[in-house]
C-alpha cells in the first residue's frame, strides 16, 4: 500500500521560510519522481515542483522560482520543499504525488493527471 504523507505546514510571516516534507512508504523513490502541488481556497490545483529521482533535474513554477527549492534523501524515503521568502499568495493546502518514472514529466510537470500516488495535503498559511 502506497502512501505519501507531507507534514512541516503551518502559519507564517511574510518573508517567513518553512521547509515541507513528503514521507513515502510502500514504494522504492529510487524510481520515482516527485512533485510538489497547491491549492487555494477557490482555485484549481497548480504545480509548484517536480524532481528527479537522481535530483539530476528540477522544476518550477516561475512565480516560486529562486525562493522554492526541492530535494530529496531516498535512503530515507523523503523528499522536501525549502520554501523562502514567503508571500501571502502562496497560502494554500500543499500536496506531494509521486510519478511512476525516475523523470519528471518535462513541461508537463504541472499536470496533475500524469501523477498516480497523492498525499493527504498539508496547510501553509502566509500572513502577518
Amino acid at each position: 500500500q502506497v502512501q505519501l504523507v507531507e507534514s512541516g505546514g503551518g502559519l507564517v510571516q511574510p518573508g517567513g521560510s518553512l521547509t515541507l516534507s513528503c514521507v513515502a512508504s510502500g514504494l522504492n523513490l529510487d524510481y520515482y519522481a516527485i512533485g510538489w502541488f497547491r491549492q487555494a481556497p477557490g482555485k484549481e490545483r497548480e504545480g509548484v515542483s517536480c524532481i528527479s529521482s537522481s535530483s539530476s533535474s528540477e522544476w518550477y513554477k516561475e512565480s516560486v522560482e529562486g525562493r522554492f527549492t526541492a530535494s530529496r534523501d531516498n535512503a530515507k524515503n523523503t523528499v522536501y520543499l525549502q520554501m523562502n521568502d514567503l508571500k501571502p499568495e502562496d497560502t494554500a493546502v500543499y500536496y506531494c504525488a509521486a510519478v511512476t518514472s525516475v523523470s519528471c514529466p518535462g513541461i508537463y510537470y504541472g499536470d496533475s493527471r500524469r501523477y498516480d500516488y497523492w498525499g493527504q495535503g498539508t496547510q501553509v498559511t502566509v500572513s502577518s
